[in-house]
């Protein structure tokens, strides 16, 4: 059984071995978290981004990528706070697009069944998530809480979002799971 906490730490700052990343599969970075992340890990925005343009990453999917480890230079010193994976979740199709309730199951399903592996036989027991690209800023945009999956309005964060990563996250074994969460965002 998975223990997911609620926080507002940095999540670049995390000693996660694991982190999980929402993306959209245009390849556009809006989010500053994100783009700070693009700079501190490159090789994944260059995988991501090479699979956005090839059109090989759909929507309600996860891209997991392996980090390779720097062996000199500055890079070394902060190695061992970094984490070893990075999992992109691709929730929309462009950055300004709300998140659809399908989208966001397939790509916790696909998140889970590739995780699996990694903490059985890779030892993975921490895993951090951004939560900022999941929750509307717009508190206009965000949907009464319904069971139609076609709606396209935003997924209101306490009722929708919260909820689905509690179902689908917390099955998984012997693993502690912080969400991040903008400061402004009641835990």
């Amino acid at each position: 059984m998975a223990n997911l906490q609620l926080t507002h730490a940095s999540i670049l700052n995390s000693s996660a071995q694991l982190l999980v990343l929402p993306v959209n599969n245009a390849g556009v970075i809006l989010d500053p978290v994100l783009t700070r992340a693009k700079a501190l890990f490159p090789d994944n925005y260059h995988r991501y981004h090479r699979a956005c343009r090839d059109g090989s990453l759909s929507i309600g999917s996860c891209l997991l990528h392996k980090r390779t480890r720097e062996k000199a230079g500055l890079g070394i010193s902060s190695n061992g706070n970094q984490p070893n994976y990075i999992a992109n979740l691709v929730i929309s199709n462009h950055s300004y697009h709300h998140i659809r309730k399908r989208w966001l199951i397939a790509a916790l399903i696909d998140l889970q069944q590739q995780m699996m592996p990694l903490i059985r036989y890779q030892g993975i027991r921490r895993v951090a998530l951004l939560a900022r690209p999941l929750i509307s800023s717009n508190q206009s945009d965000i949907a009464p809480n319904k069971n139609d999956e076609t709606n396209t309005l935003a997924l209101d964060w306490h009722t929708d979002t919260l909820p689905l990563l509690t179902e689908y996250l917390q099955d998984l074994p012997k693993l502690r799971i912080d969400i991040h969460l903008p400061k402004d965002t009641i835990l």
